[in-house]
């Protein structure tokens, strides 16, 4: 019968070497990530329906093609890189449909009206 040969005590140079290449390849994984993660494919964003009509706390909220409209006046609304929308009446959140910020628009007014807009000059 042979006898097991004793494990060999950890050394300094052992644990350093060990430690040096667990941040080696934590270091590769980090840079490599995002060159991973733009290979993926890219979400498609899909169009808004084209008219959409509704009562909303006793306000009349209408999103056609020709914008939004909230008793019958427009809420400027813009298009993020996203997909997703915002307005001059509450900059700081984005909604995912126009209808959703026409109805976060509504509650932000409460019983104000939105103003009426504004000629542009030529």
């Amino acid at each position: 019968m042979s006898a097991a040969l004793p494990a060999a005590p950890l050394t300094r140079r052992a644990l350093l070497r060990t430690a040096f290449t667990a941040a080696v390849l934590a270091g590769t994984g980090a840079v490599l990530a995002p060159v991973l993660r733009a290979r993926r494919p890219r979400q498609t964003l899909t169009p808004a329906p084209l008219a959409e009509e509704e009562t909303y706390r006793g306000r009349h909220i209408a999103v056609d093609v020709a914008g939004v409209r909230i008793d019958g006046r427009p809420l400027h609304v813009m298009r993020r890189a996203d997909g997703s929308y915002l307005s001059g009446i509450n900059h700081f959140q984005s909604y995912s449909t126009p209808l959703e910020l026409a109805r976060a628009a509504v509650d932000e007014l409460g019983t104000a009206q939105l103003a009426l807009a504004a000629p542009h000059h030529a």
